[in-house]
């Protein structure tokens, strides 16, 4: 079980979270596909809720994925997690929402990696939830739209890994998805890769940086 031990660096950020004086904190965790951004996600949240009971939820960028049949329409499905296969419109109002941290609760999409498709309304984020972690691949993006998102997070996370090892990760994935080996080089090398370059090479510069030390998958 991956816990926010196994990473370096997160000591610095949780005293910077314990620090912000905010009734409610969005921190953005960005990292290339392959990091261990979701795990890092998963393993802060589940510490601050260990902490203080429903204090902290995650937000899953992934959640707003355009259908694949919208994705085939704009030839785009061969490259399914890029960043203009996602809607951002929505990702930046449902931000917003949540910042403003004025209605009971928030109904937010989530990404269902088995039937490839987002799920709407499939986590139910509560007022209580003050620290909010925002997770995905180009949060931090130095790119118009996405750079607009900056001004919305009181906290900024890089999840860093080298390219090999990221690679590696990625053929894991793929593989333990049931893809032979070549339909696996190719979703990776096609696909996987040229995102994670753009997050590396054109990010902006955040306000933490973490780096896993185990092997995450």
């Amino acid at each position: 079980m991956t816990t926010l031990a196994d990473f370096d660096g997160h000591e610095a950020l949780m005293a910077g979270i314990a620090a912000a004086d905010l009734g409610r904190l969005l921190v953005a965790v960005a990292g290339p596909p392959g990091a261990g951004k979701s795990s890092f996600a998963e393993s802060l949240t589940q510490a601050l809720n260990s902490a203080v009971t429903n204090s902290a939820a995650v937000i899953p960028m992934d959640g707003f994925h355009y259908d694949d049949a919208v994705l085939e329409t704009r030839r785009l499905l061969g490259r399914k997690g890029a960043p203009a296969t996602f809607d951002f419109g929505g990702l930046r109002h449902m931000l917003l929402r949540l910042r403003a941290s004025d209605e009971a609760e928030v109904a937010v999409p989530v990404f269902d990696r088995v039937l490839e498709i987002s799920r709407a309304g499939a986590l139910i984020v509560p007022a209580s939830a003050r620290v909010l972690v925002v997770e995905g691949n180009y949060l931090l993006l130095n790119q118009e739209p996405w750079r607009s998102l900056r001004p919305l997070f009181d906290i900024t996370v890089m999840v860093r890994e080298s390219r090999s090892c990221i690679e590696a990760r990625l053929l894991r994935r793929w593989l333990s998805y049931g893809f032979n080996e070549a339909e696996a080089q190719m979703k990776v090398h096609v696909n996987d890769l040229p995102n994670a370059d753009l997050v590396l090479e054109n990010s902006i510069e955040p306000d933490f940086g973490v780096i896993s030390n185990a092997g995450l998958s």
